[in-house]
């Protein structure tokens, strides 16, 4: 089954959306972008004052350096300004949205849930503020925050904000090795934390984990912990430096003064994955960090006072810093909060929360959006999906067939499917196909947002490529305020990683294809491309071919060393329920790879695989695939950021 038979080239704006929209139409668009680009200074000052509040206006809007050659590497925007994120996110709702639902919080379990309203946020937020303060954290402080998606970690990072204190949120589903390398990493001097989580029906310790990576943390003076588990659980209080949070909310008042912060004062520090290497700690900035994450959820969910916004993933990630918390309370919107995963207790469970709260917005990532379609269409059954408007994907380019199933089964046909593409280190979307705006290419993010220049450069020669129809590696021209201004303790490491590779350009490490619409499509990390016999391929593009099979649920591909072709194609493939391996399967994956990109993206090796390794954050860990299929087994590196280890064991028991 290939792209052409199941999806058209082109789907329209819905006129549903168009009517409403930010941004109505595609010639509104090309003014806007135009604008923004001719002169970018009033552009985003323009933005500035239409959502953010300052206790003091800006001196100079912008001013950065992305060529190495001219010195040292630099963005700024809106230095001389002064303004509290908190304030911006709580304080100045209050009056006219003090009563709206902030954050709705939904729990592991099925009718476990909360509503915080403006109000209440705002309260739980200064308290929680003078209990940090009450431990001696000051402005500049780094507090760790080590939770599962509990309102108590928004709330932790929003009383960050209004004292000047940094946070630094490590996903709760990390081991005690990677929380360590994160502590040390930021020295953080207090961390909070829950007494355990659940992973579906079960209960599972976090403390524990955290007591073990402190042993080799003497920054950490405190340890805030969160009762979640309760008695399912026993939770081992260290005195005179364990401190349970409902204690210590009891003993503080509920006001406290918002500290006027610099636009470039540090915001926050978020590490990376760790898929490679040293985790790099991307710092963001309080101005230009905050301006961007409201103005992409604008934008590019195109989010107004009356909607429901529920982005999927966890806080540990930039997708949830942006787009779970600061993005939508900027804007004053409500934001749900969810803490369970898409097959507990069943696989209707993502539906049935669309439902219950009327979600009109909704951001997910295309591995969720797999594993949901995979089960079948029995879990759709009898749920009300209408209220739903814009539907958005995250994490990964979405296949052409989980796009279809999104947006026929889940959106009915009506809603435009926003794929995104950005990064840790931008802050906020970057290409997308504005709602409203962009008429709709399957499987590509589209046109960049509004401020937003890229650029693709001969990846070989270095070369700016001028025409319209290309394909190289992925760059940035010009700034914008939510890229980040540095790696944490490392500026070196930041001007190799992003501006050393091409002069002049702020390099994403991604590769793309810009085609004669001026469409962009992601076909994968520039290191992941397989030269075979000097044919250099990208492994997204027989990814994509691999997984639009209709026997195929998830595929991916590496290359490994062949003595003849100097590297050849191994692919690893899950196949959808009610699929058997077998042989004759093999041959005719082959036989249809061949039939749709060519002979020379023939697959070598093809090993059926049951499941993936996964980040938490649902990204596959394609370090590990290389070494599996290069039988490098000694050395397979941290997989302390793997969902499932045990993965990884099955590959090398059946690797070919």
């Amino acid at each position: 089954m290939g792209e052409e038979s199941i999806l058209k080239e082109f789907y329209p704006v819905p006129e549903r959306i168009l009517a409403k929209a930010w941004v109505k139409g595609r010639a509104e668009y090309d003014k806007l972008y135009a604008e923004s680009i001719a002169d970018p200074a009033s552009w985003w000052a323009k933005q500035a004052d239409e959502i953010l509040t300052f206790y003091k206006k800006w001196d100079k809007v912008m001013d950065y350096n992305f060529d190495i050659r001219k010195g040292p590497i630099f963005a700024k925007f809106f230095e001389g300004a002064k303004l509290n994120v908190s304030y911006n996110c709580l304080d100045r709702h209050l009056a006219t949205k003090g009563d709206k639902v902030a954050i709705q919080w939904e729990g592991n379990e099925p009718g476990e849930q909360k509503a915080y309203t403006y109000k209440q946020l705002h309260t739980e937020v200064c308290k929680f503020a003078n209990v940090l303060k009450k431990h001696g954290i000051k402005r500049g402080d780094r507090v760790c925050i080590y939770t599962p998606m509990v309102v108590e970690a928004a709330i932790a990072m929003l009383a960050c904000t209004r004292i000047g204190a940094i946070h630094a949120i490590v996903f709760g589903g990390f081991s005690s090795d990677a929380l360590a390398v994160r502590i040390q990493d930021s020295q953080a001097k207090l961390l909070v934390v829950c007494d355990g989580t659940f992973r579906g029906a079960k209960a599972v310790p976090q403390k524990k984990d955290a007591d073990v990576a402190l042993k080799e943390c003497p920054t950490v003076e405190k340890v805030i912990v969160v009762k979640r588990v309760g008695d399912k659980i026993a939770c081992e209080m260290t005195p005179g430096r364990d401190l349970w949070w409902h204690d210590e909310m009891a003993t503080v008042d509920a006001n406290c003064e918002c500290e006027q912060m610099d636009a470039e004062d540090t915001l926050f520090v978020l590490y990376t994955s760790g898929s490679t290497g040293q985790p790099k700690g991307a710092l963001h900035t309080t101005a230009g960090y905050l301006l961007y994450a409201a103005y992409t959820s604008k934008f590019a969910f195109d989010l107004h006072d009356e909607d429901v916004h529920w982005c999927t993933a966890d806080i540990g990630w930039v997708t949830g810093h942006s787009y779970v918390v600061y993005g939508p309370l900027t804007l004053g919107a409500t934001s749900i909060m969810f803490e369970g995963v898409p097959n507990y207790p069943n696989y209707s469970r993502f539906w049935q929360v669309v439902e219950k709260y009327k979600v009109t917005s909704f951001y997910t990532a295309p591995t969720a959006i797999r594993a949901i379609a995979k089960e079948g269409d029995e879990w759709l059954k009898g749920i009300d999906l209408s209220s739903l408007r814009v539907l958005s994907s995250v994490g990964e380019p979405l296949n052409p067939e989980a796009w279809q199933w999104f947006f026929e089964k889940i959106g009915g046909g009506k809603c435009p499917i926003v794929d995104t593409w950005w990064q840790t280190e931008t802050g906020g979307h970057m290409i997308l196909p504005l709602p409203g705006a962009i008429d709709i290419k399957p499987a590509k993010p589209a046109l960049p947002i509004m401020g937003v220049v890229p650029a693709l450069v001969d990846d070989q020669t270095g070369e700016l490529l001028t025409n319209m129809e290309a394909t190289g590696a992925l760059c940035f021209k010009t700034a914008w305020p939510g890229i980040t201004r540095t790696i944490y303790g490392d500026h070196k490491r930041y001007e190799e990683t992003y501006f050393e590779p091409y002069p002049g350009f702020y390099f994403s490490g991604d590769g793309a294809m810009r085609d004669k619409d001026g469409y962009y499509r992601i076909t994968g990390r520039i290191d992941d491309v397989i030269n075979v016999s000097g044919h250099r391929m990208g492994t997204a593009e027989i990814e994509a071919t691999l997984n639009a099979h209709e026997k195929v649920a998830e595929s991916a591909v590496v290359g490994y060393p062949h003595e003849v072709k100097g590297q050849s194609i191994y692919a690893y493939i899950t196949l959808k329920t009610g699929f058997e391996p077998s042989e004759e399967l093999k041959k005719e994956l082959t036989a249809y790879v061949r039939t749709i990109i060519g002979p020379i993206a023939t697959p070598e090796k093809i090993q059926w695989a049951d499941g993936l390794p996964k980040t938490r954050s649902g990204k596959i860990m394609r370090r590990i695939l290389k070494k599996v299929a290069a039988n490098e087994l000694n050395d397979l590196g941290d997989t302390s950021t793997l969902a499932d280890p045990a993965v990884v064991d099955d590959l090398i028991k059946n690797r070919l």
